[in-house]
């Protein structure tokens, strides 16, 4: 039985105070009223120090934010999630109630609201979340055999010098600009290069480095020159096999349709501002992490790191991505169209 003093009615502590004042033992006293031998124990020291069993006043300074106005603080987050604590402050000081910016944060994180850096996720209008709804119920029920068989495709810039190669030192104090506990810096990142790359459930396909600015020109002898070896490498079932790209200008050009037209290959359908939709999106990351760990010095480096490590993204990875591809579209569905966690 888990009880606590506060629980047990004035009554009930007077009683416990009678009884053990003839001498009766605690233990009987717990047996003879059901209350626990601790709370017993804690009663009669507490009657005997103080000569009263009413509850005391707590000790400490009184809580500035009650339960009410911590209310107040959680909805005008959830109402508004990127307040900042100085913003809560000086409307809850336009109300009549005077809280620190620290005070607010301490109780915003008792009540599990957390600050955290905002995600960035596309712009996307109600014509773009309409036909991301339309691509996901169309294909919803497609099994994975489906899913296996489409050859993903999409364009990624690498920095030499880029984001995705910070990482965390762990050093000693006044060590922070040693050579080995630094991240060499350029301006503009350096250069960089743009790939461009293919996967399926089975594995990656080739990757090919874009010489200069890509056009649709460009694109088509891209593709031309990696599609088809690519679909025989990862043993895309020829007759069946399903091209994706994304909605690019690039891609989408009158020339690039016509000439896609010419190699009767199935097109998926893309929704427009949907990169959480590609699983590509995944290996990309991947790429560039492992291309910043061997830290390129130069373009030709670059180059070269990128194309040894997209041969290395194990097949497991692929299928993993590939195969769960329908918790996507379910995600999109639940989110009514917009942005997902992918």
């Amino acid at each position: 039985m888990n009880q606590s003093v506060r629980e047990l009615s004035e009554d009930l502590r007077t009683k416990i105070v009678e009884k053990y004042q003839p001498s009766q033992g605690y233990k009987s006293i717990s047996r003879e009223l059901h209350v626990p031998l601790s709370i017993v124990c804690n009663i009669i020291k507490k009657f005997t120090i103080h000569g009263t069993v009413a509850n005391l006043p707590e000790r400490g300074r009184k809580r500035k934010i009650d339960k009410t106005l911590q209310r107040r603080i959680v909805r005008m987050v959830d109402k508004q999630p990127q307040s900042t604590s100085k913003h809560i402050q000086a409307v809850l000081q336009t109300q009549g109630a005077t809280v620190s910016a620290r005070t607010i944060c301490r109780h915003l994180n008792e009540m599990k609201r957390y600050g955290r850096r905002a995600r960035k996720n596309p712009l996307l209008t109600q014509k773009h979340k309409k036909a991301r709804l339309e691509f996901t119920k169309m294909y919803l029920r497609k099994p994975n055999s489906f899913w296996a068989n489409v050859l993903w495709t999409d364009e990624t810039k690498v920095e030499l010098f880029g984001k995705a190669h910070h990482s965390t030192v762990y050093r000693k104090r006044n060590e922070a600009y040693k050579e080995k506990n630094t991240v060499p810096t350029v301006k503009h990142g350096g250069g960089s290069k743009m790939f461009w790359g293919c996967f399926a459930a089975s594995g990656t396909g080739y990757l090919d480095c874009v010489q200069g600015i890509m056009k649709s020109e460009n694109y088509q002898k891209i593709l031309g020159r990696n599609v088809g070896p690519s679909v025989r490498k990862l043993g895309l079932r020829q007759r069946s096999w399903v091209f994706q790209q994304d909605n690019d200008p690039k891609h989408t050009s009158k020339s690039t349709q016509k000439w896609l037209k010419t190699k009767l290959w199935r097109v998926l359908k893309w929704p427009p501002m949907s990169p959480d939709l590609n699983p590509i999106e995944h290996l990309w990351r991947d790429l560039k992490i492992a291309v910043g760990r061997r830290r390129p010095s130069n373009l030709r480096n670059l180059e070269q790191f990128a194309k040894e490590e997209w041969l290395e993204i194990p097949v497991e990875g692929c299928n993993k991505l590939v195969d769960g591809y329908r918790k996507r579209l379910i995600l999109v569905i639940f989110s009514k169209g917009h942005a997902t966690k992918y």
